[in-house]
């Protein structure tokens, strides 16, 4: 047997480092198994569920802004915003221009856009899209591409609102009008809720809500849809067929001090406000922009004047030729007028005679009441922007400053203060603070109610206001007339201020009145800014659209009529001819 036929035989001690090897190993993968469901349990489970399980944002519905019956104003309707995650669409350009021609966006700057936020994981794409128009973008597949339930700002009546209800951004925030007044009570709260998805970020299903979103409060105004509807239309009639610069008109409910409505011109439509060149537009001009009144400031001056004690609603003033010299300054009346009393004197708007009575009395008497019916002092209604006006209170006055001071020159109010001292006169001297929202009966016990006027002088002077509108009686207003109501009202028609002074041709037209004259419900004042050709009186301009207004309002609110009702008035009735502003 040769040593080649010689074999040795196996070492016993191999098969044991075999099994001893597959035991540690054995072994080894346990510890870690153990490692992992025992002491990392917590650990992984965490960083699991950060990948798979996610907290998103419940948005919050907008509270609804309705008129005081309920009519939707501003609504907010569910919508899809598309996002990604730009972090990861940037490696896939297919993708992207895919996504872009989706959307009918520039693919190239889509493109930049995405690189330019590359290092961010959120990055929103289109906003405000249909449910449907973002379920065709998801049934894409497109990897890191998702949506997003917002609410989009609905404004059922456009235009006819626009200036009071404003708007509420992309992102759902008030900018203006009540939108951004009320704000805070409009928006909601937002909730979360906890879900699943896979690694493609879809939907796997929902887990549970962390908090439950809370939508916004509810705003019900105080206008009256109906009014605000009649209102917008008689306004913009009369602003196109003037060819005027702008126009404001507010009704007033006398006995709560609530706005029934308020529109101006020109509007815009607050869906579409991309292409406005003209911001001016959205300016609510009833509360933001302030006039010198002109005449309908009278009836407040001949209120000092009976309250002075020197005068009595037949007291007389001297008023021929129709103009008198205060120092270098002519004051002027439209005609003579000769001999008027108190009562006359607003009937025929006369300038001379309202400066007499200034001279006799002081302009501090006459400041006195127009800062009592709330001149110079906000409405307090909250509005973005509202004006306070102007009062002067000169320590010496000169008698050119008084004389134009009584017929509304030198201050200056918006139609919205001009509404409120109206009101007052309707409600026999009660002056009480103006409203946009809906007051019910616990509030209204509560708000202050201030006798401004003593009810005696307020219900003389709406006496001799009624004359105004009454031509038999020698007033100028006739067209203010409604058939079967009794009308109390002013004209007034103030020149504007140009570069190098008052313009001769340029004018502000002013109607403000109330009805049924008997028992007033309603008081109506009506501004035509700048209005072109032959006419531009109050009586001509303004005091159409406010027959418009009111004659609508006493059928929309069913007001019975008055006309032939025994109506007081203290005037003596001196028949005159001519016209007045």
């Amino acid at each position: 047997m040769t040593d080649s036929e010689i074999r040795k035989p196996p070492a016993r001690w191999r098969p044991f480092l075999i099994l001893a090897s597959l035991t540690a190993s054995v072994l080894t993968i346990g510890a870690w198994l153990v490692s992992l469901h025992v002491q990392q349990r917590d650990f992984l489970q965490e960083a699991g569920d950060d990948r798979t399980i996610r907290s998103i944002e419940l948005v919050a519905n907008r509270g609804l802004i309705t008129d005081r019956n309920g009519e939707p104003l501003a609504v907010s309707t569910p919508v899809q915003s598309i996002w990604v995650n730009p972090g990861k669409l940037i490696a896939d350009s297919g993708s992207i221009h895919l996504l872009a021609w989706h959307l009918e966006l520039d693919s190239n700057e889509f493109m930049e856009k995405i690189k330019d936020n590359a290092s961010r994981e959120f990055l929103y794409v289109k906003r405000r899209l249909s449910p449907d128009e973002a379920k065709a973008v998801l049934e894409l597949n497109i990897d890191h591409v998702y949506a997003q339930q917002e609410f989009q700002r609905f404004y059922p009546h456009g235009e006819v609102t626009a200036h009071l209800i404003g708007f509420s951004d992309i992102d759902d925030v008030g900018q203006e009008g009540l939108e951004l007044t009320y704000d805070k009570w409009l928006r909601g709260v937002p909730g979360r809720r906890r879900v699943m998805k896979d690694p493609r970020g879809n939907l796997i299903r929902e887990l549970d809500i962390i908090q439950t979103a809370e939508p916004g409060n509810d705003l019900a105004l105080s206008i009256d849809f109906r009014l605000q509807n009649l209102a917008y239309r008689a306004l913009k009639a009369e602003f196109i067929t003037r060819h005027a610069k702008a126009a404001s008109a507010v009704v007033l409910d006398v006995q709560t001090g609530e706005v029934l409505a308020m529109v101006n011109q020109p509007s815009y439509n607050p869906h579409n406000r991309a292409n406005l060149v003209d911001f001016s537009v959205m300016r609510n001009r009833a509360v933001t922009d302030v006039y010198e009144p002109g005449s309908t400031i009278k009836p407040f001056s001949i209120m000092a004047a009976l309250e002075s004690g020197r005068f009595e609603p037949d007291s007389i003033i001297e008023t021929s030729p129709g103009w008198m010299m205060v120092g270098f300054n002519e004051v002027r009346d439209l005609f003579n007028y000769g001999t008027l009393t108190l009562g006359k004197i607003i009937t025929k708007s006369s300038n001379v005679g309202i400066s007499k009575v200034a001279f006799e009395i002081g302009p501090e008497a006459i400041r006195d009441v127009l800062q009592r019916v709330g001149f110079g002092e906000v409405a307090g209604t909250g509005f973005p922007g509202e004006q306070d006006g102007i009062l002067p209170n000169h320590r010496r006055w000169s008698r050119i400053e008084t004389a134009t001071f009584s017929f509304g020159y030198g201050l200056a109010a918006s139609p919205l203060q001009i509404a409120g001292a109206y009101s007052v006169i309707a409600d026999d001297g009660i002056r009480k603070p103006v409203s946009l929202l809906r007051l019910d009966q616990a509030t209204l016990s509560e708000l202050p109610r201030q006798q401004s006027v003593s009810p005696a002088i307020a219900r003389r002077v709406r006496g001799m206001l009624e004359t105004v509108v009454d031509r038999k009686r020698g007033g100028s207003a006739d067209e203010a007339n409604i058939p079967f109501y009794q009308v109390a009202g002013k004209t007034g028609t103030a020149h504007v201020v140009g570069e190098f002074g008052y313009e001769d041709n340029l004018h502000n037209s002013l109607f403000a009145g109330m009805v049924p004259a008997s028992n007033p419900k309603i008081v109506v004042v009506v501004v035509i800014n700048e209005p072109k050709g032959d006419e531009h009186y109050g009586g001509q301009v303004a005091a159409p659209v406010f027959a418009d207004i009111a004659s609508g309002a006493m059928r929309i609110l069913n007001i019975p009529p008055d006309l032939g009702l025994a109506v007081s008035s203290v005037i003596t009735d001196n028949q005159m001819s001519g016209a007045a502003d």
